[in-house]
């Protein structure tokens, strides 16, 4: 890549960065193009040049912030934490970005997961993969029960989700967080040793 396509990935990038800023504080309807140019500091022609309109903006937006996002899930999946805590990080993470992101942005995104969405279904079937490995290794490891399927536990997981998604349970469970991984792990009856 020469310095001038280098140039210009940044300058979309600093769009994108600036356009998803705005979307999740304000959601996507209340920000326009030109305030969109003025946080990424370019012009507003410059903007319609890499993407045409404001809903290709959004649509990019929408891949760039899945990007970035499962960008940290594979790296906090390679790190050297517990297999116990990667659980944690993963539920509460999820949780806490929920909880930034403006319900018009969230709303928008949700569309996207349950559209067509050639992209977006990639990125499912790479992630259910990764998950699926994830677990696996939980098992080999002793952490998960072998005899529960991971679909089951992908469904509880993303049940846990998105019932903490909404902010008066999280402000709650975010104190409660180790109790509610290891709820999450053994359950009521808790750790057994036979």
């Amino acid at each position: 890549m020469d310095g001038f396509e280098r140039r210009r990935e940044q300058k979309k990038n600093n769009i994108l960065d600036a356009a998803l800023r705005l979307f999740q504080k304000y959601g996507i309807q209340k920000v326009s193009i030109a305030e969109i140019a003025k946080e990424a500091n370019v012009s507003q022609v410059t903007i319609y040049n890499y993407f045409e309109s404001k809903h290709k903006l959004a649509d990019d937006v929408i891949v760039y912030y899945i990007e970035k996002e499962w960008s940290k899930a594979e790296e906090l999946l390679d790190s050297d934490l517990s297999f116990s805590e990667k659980i944690k990080q993963i539920i509460f993470r999820n949780t806490e970005a929920v909880n930034e992101i403006h319900e018009d942005f969230y709303q928008y995104l949700m569309k996207a997961y349950t559209s067509e969405n050639q992209y977006i279904n990639k990125y499912i079937e790479k992630s259910l993969s990764r998950l699926t490995e994830f677990l696996n290794t939980g098992k080999e490891q002793g952490y998960i029960d072998p005899t529960i399927s991971n679909e089951a536990i992908l469904f509880f997981i993303q049940m846990f989700d998105d019932y903490l998604s909404k902010e008066e349970v999280y402000k709650k469970a975010l104190p409660l967080s180790e109790e509610l991984t290891k709820l999450c792990f053994y359950g009521i009856v808790g750790k057994r040793d036979d």
